[in-house]
């Protein structure tokens, strides 16, 4: 797979550096038809992370992505922050750059960002997509051996370290590829702050959703791998059980196969996102 494949056209990409509440937040939106879809990434990645997903997705489609404070072309914020905060400044953003209703994908740590916004804004999120991701601090956790890789944000900075733990940190395609996983970490434009790391570990430590998921009550697609070290496969089958109105997807593969296999994923989530409307969601 060459580069363009892999990561796609830039011609339709603007960067931006959006102010939301006293911090500077990073951009990039592939502008396009219908709602808007906004992805939320998980800890420590910045947008680019995603590019291989947005390239496997309809090339019509209106894409967000941006960086969480401390993360990518974002710098820290000063100070820690909780996820109902940053859920609120999500939807600060998306009023500086004049947009409405979206539809909103949450990877892993940006899993938790995106229940928060659905919740929050039940208004302005049309649809929810939760990716290889959990409850939070009340959830079935991956074994400690895995977790522990994730304490730092050394797997953005160092490929050598990155292609050698993919396989057991991820999973699924990453077990073959861990070279291809080195490579894109390697595309972000920043990577490694550690405040900005500490930050978001202090933020999905203090947060769970498992209390209030009956209260989600937007259309929700849940996709999840049966080789994910970090996120056990059963942590989703709670989640399903609990959202009002959710639909399960399974699949053999592992924690970041969104990315890593996208073009096997993204049909799953460009169907769901396609679906008519039903009254029962609303």
């Amino acid at each position: 797979m060459t580069v363009t494949e892999l990561f796609g056209s830039r011609d339709r990409f603007e960067d931006r550096i959006v102010p939301v509440c006293g911090l500077r937040i990073r951009v990039r939106i592939r502008t396009g038809t219908g709602v808007p879809l906004v992805l939320c990434n998980g800890i420590g990645a910045g947008l680019e992370v995603l590019e291989p997903l947005v390239a496997a997705l309809d090339p019509a489609a209106t894409i967000i992505r941006f960086d969480v404070p401390g993360t990518g072309g974002s710098p820290a914020s000063p100070v820690p922050y909780a996820i109902p905060a940053l859920a609120c400044g999500l939807s600060r953003l998306l009023d500086e750059i004049g947009v409405g209703t979206v539809d909103v994908l949450g990877l892993s740590w940006g899993g938790a960002l995106a229940q928060q916004f659905a919740l929050q804004h039940p208004r302005r999120c049309r649809r929810l997509v939760l990716v290889a991701t959990g409850t939070g601090a009340l959830m079935i956790p991956g074994h400690p051996r895995v977790l522990s890789k994730m304490l730092t944000p050394k797997r953005f900075t160092d490929p050598a370290y990155a292609s050698a733990v993919a396989g057991d940190l991820y999973g699924g395609a990453a077990r073959r590829a861990g070279g291809d996983v080195a490579r894109i970490f390697g595309k972000q434009r920043q990577a490694g702050s550690r405040v900005g790391y500490l930050h978001q570990l202090l933020a999905g430590a203090l947060w769970t959703s498992l209390p209030v998921l009956p209260l989600i009550r937007q259309p929700t697609l849940v996709v999840a791998g049966t080789d994910d070290p970090i996120i056990p496969v059963l942590n989703a089958r709670i989640m399903n059980a609990l959202l009002p109105h959710a639909t399960l997807h399974i699949h053999p593969g592992g924690h970041i196969d969104i990315v890593t296999d996208a073009s096997g994923l993204a049909p799953v989530v460009a169907g769901f996102l396609a679906q008519p409307e039903t009254s029962e969601s609303t």
